[in-house]
């Protein structure tokens, strides 16, 4: 049996109870874990969440998404064209679950096949010059016929440049609002085409989203996750496209970027990342050199799609718990082992206080398993 036949898949009944879960404010991708974890289900977590954000300081009870919600969501995919990958799932792209917190879920668009190429991610400007814009679709072009996929955000400049010079290939296109919402709107077409050729389109937003300012640095994530090396092309100092490669540096990816005039302020972010010692690149034989040794290394299996067994008989944090947790905790950013050796609590019990204060509004997760009070 081949490992694509072997590949668990979530039921209906699944996929409905995990699309509320995750559509529920508050429960992010590492709550959602957790909460599968506790309570061995999505649809026991759903039973319990009303109690959790009271226990952890919640002002109001969020409403969670009913089943006729959800239901809705998965009927406007339907009708789309898309479909909900569960982590786990074939069609899940494998790089992506070696992030931390990846999305359960993701609404895809297209061909799941595209997934199992290797991955470079191309990125850069909007206001891109006219030989940018070669470049990327030169280097997106190279690559796709050495048998990498193109992954890219849909934006204007280098991004579309770099998705038309693979979409014969194989490209993925990431969007920060939902699956029904591309963004820029100039680009709908260039997304349905992607999907019709053997590419595919995600996200991990719902249906209707329309995307907002701090949706783009979500979707830069999931475009350094899902790729073995980012590509910036053409970069201002303060841009999204060195957000991207900062990410995908702390991902432990591989960061390439082309030179530019000094003079050229869309040319400064890739200057600057060159003087940071990321490798230069002239040409695609200099991204295939790099990633040659990365393109067949076969990726552990994780994050299991079968869920938990069901430990809800732990006994629940006391006050005096979530009090040293809290006292613990402030707006700095802190690691999780140390709120263990500071309180003297197990991983467990801290673990449930963390997940009743991220339910209730009132905790951020940080890069690298770090933890903070929202002030």
């Amino acid at each position: 049996m081949s490992a694509l036949a072997a590949a668990p898949r979530l039921s209906d009944r699944q996929r409905l109870a995990w699309l509320r879960l995750i559509r529920t404010p508050n429960v992010g991708p590492a709550s959602f874990r957790e909460l599968i974890n506790r309570f061995g289900s999505a649809e026991a977590a759903l039973e319990m969440l009303p109690e959790l954000m009271i226990s952890g300081g919640a002002n109001r009870i969020v409403r969670i998404p009913s089943i006729a919600e959800a239901e809705a969501e998965l009927e406007a995919a339907r009708r789309a064209g898309a479909r909900f990958v569960g982590i786990g799932e074939a069609d899940y792209p494998p790089l992506l679950k070696t992030l931390d917190n990846p999305p359960p879920l993701l609404a895809v668009k297209g061909e799941g096949a595209v997934f199992r190429l290797p991955a470079v991610a191309v990125v850069g400007a909007r206001n891109a010059s006219l030989a940018g814009i070669k470049m990327a679709r030169m280097l997106a072009a190279d690559l796709g016929r050495d048998g990498y996929a193109i992954v890219s955000g849909l934006a204007r400049g280098i991004d579309t440049a770099a998705h038309k010079g693979s979409v014969s290939t194989g490209t993925v296109g990431v969007l920060a609002g939902g699956l029904d919402v591309p963004y820029p709107l100039e680009n709908a077409g260039l997304c349905d085409e992607i999907a019709d050729r053997g590419g595919a389109i995600v996200s991990e937003m719902p249906f209707g989203w329309q995307p907002r300012a701090q949706d783009f640095p979500r979707r830069n994530r999931l475009v350094a996750g899902m790729a073995l090396g980012l590509v910036v092309v053409e970069a201002a100092q303060r841009s999204g496209s060195l957000i991207s490669a900062r990410l995908a540096n702390e991902m432990g990816r591989l960061v390439f970027a082309v030179p530019g005039s000094p003079l050229d302020p869309r040319a400064a972010g890739c200057n600057a990342l060159l003087k940071d010692g990321v490798t230069l690149v002239t040409e695609a034989a200099d991204i295939l050199s790099a990633l040659a040794p990365l393109a067949g290394i076969r990726l552990p299996r994780t994050a299991p799609l079968a869920e938990a067994p069901d430990i809800s008989a732990m006994p629940p944090p006391g006050e005096n718990d979530r009090a040293d947790v809290l006292e613990a905790l402030g707006p700095t950013p802190t690691g999780i082992d140390e709120i263990i050796r500071h309180t003297g609590l197990s991983a467990a019990q801290i673990a449930m206080v963390l997940l009743e204060l991220d339910l209730a509004g009132r905790l951020e997760r940080h890069a690298g398993g770090n933890v903070s009070l929202i002030a």
